[in-house]
Order: structure tokens, then C-alpha cells, then sequence
């Protein structure tokens, strides 16, 4: 199908269109080349170099199934937006009975978003109340930057190294990584990056009294599943209390159960002045997205009515996505999956520390609850030398995808690397994951390693696969 030139539109009519019973009957072939001419042309060759552009046709709980009929297992979880499965019965059914409601009449109250925001003050910690519902996390985490500085009366806002709170610019400003931030500056004026982890340079910051928050993650997803030493929240809630400084912590993947705890600063016991969810908040079905904050705080920002349109969204709080959250956090209070997480993340790290001990090729395994990330060493100097640096760039861009390949293409098993550290590949299955899946997983990665014992052999394969990927195609 040729791009449009400037054809009359007024003689485009519906019937020219793919209507949506061919829509879902398209072939994998139809699908890459929509992408490749209509979507993100980049995007669609890269998945298809490693045969990741796969057509998927029908999802239940943790599995998928391909359009050739075959079943995979979903371990990368829409990275922590499918803490309740895939199309949970629950969820379909809440969907159902909103059916013939408004799901957009802005010139009213709510019905169902307000029963939504009342359970989100019920579970969240300490004395966080009023929430701004909305329909992404890079949404949550605009509204709350804006929030701390009306609430604050400050402008400046610091963030870690090694963060993701998102791609749109608010977001994007307090985004740890410069290679998703070099080419839209100037961004957001005001932000400074500290490194995670590390005090001091935190609290000469928050010493001058000019910061309105300070954003970070509990575990940094992006970053490679970094979990910050024993005691670094608690201190970073004393020293923002100390000067005035608004708590911003980022729960969007490490939220709703994820970690093995409702909230992963519930590990430590602390109580953001501002929280951020989104995710699986909206049951892995509608997109929804919140950040939830202390009566004070918001009245502080938009505590009077002229006040009150200063922050908006036209679809955020809609009917279908309220009736999918509240689904989703009674599915995650009932099926008790936080616990779950809790008990199956400690067996698929102990697992996973097995095979560490067992294959060189793994440098680190470090995760809480089912927030999993499996870390590969670099090349030695010699094998850099003798590739003229071929190999210590594809350890350090391509090694953690090459993993992924292997465990999709021959394991059936669906993961992907984190953004910030492409040599950490993540596992965040659906919190129902059993033992005997986890094991699965485990058994398949024992396969690659002992295949793959070195990093060449890990890369040959990878190779391999992006060869015969263009001879399919």
C-alpha cells in the first residue's frame, strides 16, 4: 500500500479502511509492514533483527500464545504492568459492568474514580489522601513535579543517576540517562542528578533550602534492578524532612506488590510526601496512572477553586480505567499477591544465585520480590584486543538482548533487557507465577549458559539468529 499524496481526503471513505475484523486477522508480514510505514520503522526493524517481532494473538494469565499456535511464557510482564496477568477474568468483568455508563462527561463528578481514589488512601502509607488520576506513569510523574513545586514555592528538583521517571520532558528532565535526553535540550531548567545510593551529595544539595523535591525509585527498574544499601531511604526521608524538601518516590514498577511488599518502601518503613503509580494500577488492560499526596500538600497547590483547573486530563479518571483499577487492587489485596511475590521472587533468586556460581558469564544477580535482573560480565581485555573493540561494544549494548533472543526464540520464554543498562536482563513475571514456572525459566538459562559458556559463543548465536531472521524476510 502506497503512502498517501495529497489525495482529495473528502473521497477517503471507511471502506478504504482495514476494518477491525481484518484488523485482528492480519499476518505477521501485514503487521511489520504497517510498523515499518505507518509506526516506528527503527523500532519494528530492531524486533525484527532477533525475531522478536512475533505476532501474538491470544494471552491468559502468564502465558501468550503465538499467531503459529505456540505458547510462551510472559517473564517480562509489560515491564511490572502485568502484576495481575494477562486479561484477568475480574478485570473483563468490571469492564462489562461499567459497559453502559459515561466513561467521559467532564461536567460532573466521577462515579466510579471517586470510589477509586477513597481505596487508594486506604492502602497507601502514612497520611497520603487526595490523588490525581491520570493515564500514564511519565503523567504521574509531571503532575507530581508540578505539584511540589506549587506546593513548595521552590523550582529546583533532583534526581538520581541511573533513574527512568519517563520519556515526555518534565519526565524526561529527571531521567537519569543522557542518551534519551541529548537531543530534546533544553529541558526542564532546575534539575540536578546525585548518584543512587549515596548520601552526601544528596544533603549538600537539599543544604541550600532551594529544592522542592527530590524523585527516586525504591529499586531502580531502568537502572538494572539496583536496590539502594540497607537504610538509604530512611535517611533520604530524615534529610528531605530536615529542609523542606518534598519526597517524590516513583512506584510505577515497583509498586502494587512487584517487590514483595503493596508499596517497595514499605521495606524500609517510609512515607513519601508524594507517591507515584501507574502500570498495574490499571489491571494490565486500561492505562491508568495516579499520584497520590498528603490533604496538607494539595490544598497547599490547588487547595482553592481558582486553583482547582491549574492541572488537568481529559481521559484521566475515566469510568473503564477506575473499573479496572479498583479490580486490580482488590485482585492484588485477595489473591494475596504481594506474599506471593515475596515467596517466588526469594526461589527464582536463589535459583538464578546457583547458576552465578555455576557460569562466569553472569557478573551479578540482584532483585526484591519478582523484580529480577540478571547482570553479564565483559569481555576480558584480550577478547576486546583481538575484535578491535567489537567485542566489549556488543557486551555493552547487545549481550543482555542476545540472552533475551535465545530464551524466546528457543525457550518460548519472553524478557528483554533494561533501558538505562542493556547488559541486565529483567524478570518480572505476573506475581501468580509458580515454583514449577519459575523453574522453567531456570532450566532454560542453564541451557543457554552451558551452551554459551563465553561471551563469543553468547554472540555467535545472537548472529546467528539475526542472519537467518533476514533470510526469512
Amino acid at each position: 500500500m502506497k503512502v498517501k499524496t495529497g489525495q482529495n481526503q473528502e473521497t477517503i471513505k471507511p471502506a478504504n479502511f482495514i476494518q477491525l475484523e481484518s484488523a485482528v486477522k492480519q499476518n505477521r508480514r501485514q503487521v511489520a509492514e504497517n510498523h515499518k510505514t505507518y509506526l516506528n520503522a527503527g523500532l519494528a526493524t530492531m524486533l525484527g533483527l532477533l525475531d522478536f517481532d512475533k505476532q501474538f494473538v491470544r494471552a491468559e494469565g502468564i502465558y501468550v500464545w503465538d499467531s503459529k499456535g505456540a505458547r510462551y511464557l510472559d517473564f517480562l510482564g509489560a515491564y511490572g504492568a502485568l502484576n495481575t496477568g494477562h486479561n484477568h477474568p475480574k478485570i473483563l468483568a468490571a469492564l462489562n459492568r461499567v459497559k453502559e455508563m459515561p466513561n467521559l462527561l467532564q461536567a460532573s463528578l466521577g462515579t466510579v474514580v471517586a470510589a477509586l481514589a477513597r481505596n487508594l488512601a486506604l492502602i497507601t502509607p502514612g497520611n497520603l489522601q487526595r490523588s490525581f488520576i491520570c493515564n500514564s506513569g511519565a503523567e504521574a510523574v509531571e503532575g507530581a513535579l508540578k505539584l511540589a513545586r506549587a506546593a513548595s514555592g521552590r523550582q529546583k528538583l533532583i534526581y538520581c543517576e541511573g533513574s527512568f521517571h519517563g520519556k515526555t520532558l518534565g519526565a524526561l528532565a529527571v531521567t537519569g540517562r543522557g542518551k534519551y535526553q541529548k537531543v530534546f535540550q533544553p529541558l526542564v531548567p532546575g534539575c540536578t542528578a546525585v548518584p543512587y545510593g549515596e548520601l552526601d551529595a544528596l544533603a549538600s544539595e537539599l543544604k541550600k533550602e532551594e529544592t522542592a523535591a527530590f524523585i527516586l525509585e525504591p529499586v531502580q527498574g531502568e537502572g538494572g534492578i539496583i536496590i539502594p544499601p540497607p537504610g538509604y531511604l530512611a535517611e533520604v526521608r530524615r534529610l528531605c524532612s530536615k529542609y523542606g524538601t518534598l519526597l517524590i518516590i516513583d512506584e510505577i514498577q515497583t509498586g502494587l506488590g512487584r517487590t514483595g511488599k503493596l508499596f517497595a518502601c514499605q521495606h524500609d518503613g517510609v512515607v513519601p510526601d508524594i507517591m507515584c503509580l501507574a502500570k498495574s494500577l490499571g489491571g494490565g488492560i486500561m492505562p491508568a496512572g495516579a499520584y497520590i499526596t498528603t490533604d496538607e500538600i494539595w490544598k497547599k497547590a490547588y487547595g482553592s477553586m481558582d486553583k482547582a483547573l491549574l492541572h488537568t486530563s481529559t481521559f484521566g479518571g475515566n469510568t473503564w480505567a477506575s473499573a479496572a483499577a479498583i479490580a486490580a487492587l482488590e485482585i492484588i489485596l485477595e489473591e494475596n499477591l504481594p506474599g506471593k511475590a515475596a515467596e517466588t521472587g526469594e526461589y527464582l533468586l536463589q535459583g538464578l544465585a546457583r547458576l552465578k556460581e555455576k557460569y562466569p558469564l553472569i557478573k551479578d544477580v540482584r532483585g526484591r520480590g519478582l523484580m529480577v535482573g540478571i547482570e553479564f560480565n565483559q569481555p576480558g581485555n584480550l577478547a576486546s584486543k583481538v575484535s578491535f573493540g567489537l567485542a566489549a561494544r556488543l557486551s555493552e549494548e547487545y549481550l543482555g538482548s542476545l540472552v533475551a533472543g535465545e530464551l524466546m526464540n528457543k525457550h518460548r520464554i519472553i524478557t528483554a533487557y533494561t533501558l538505562n543498562n542493556p547488559n541486565v536482563i529483567r524478570l518480572e513475571p505476573p506475581l501468580s507465577v509458580s515454583k514449577d514456572q519459575i523453574d522453567i525459566v531456570l532450566q532454560a538459562l542453564e541451557d543457554i549458559f552451558a551452551t554459551h559458556k563465553g561471551f563469543f559463543s553468547a554472540a555467535r548465536a545472537g548472529a546467528k539468529s539475526i542472519i537467518k531472521s533476514f533470510i526469512k524476510k
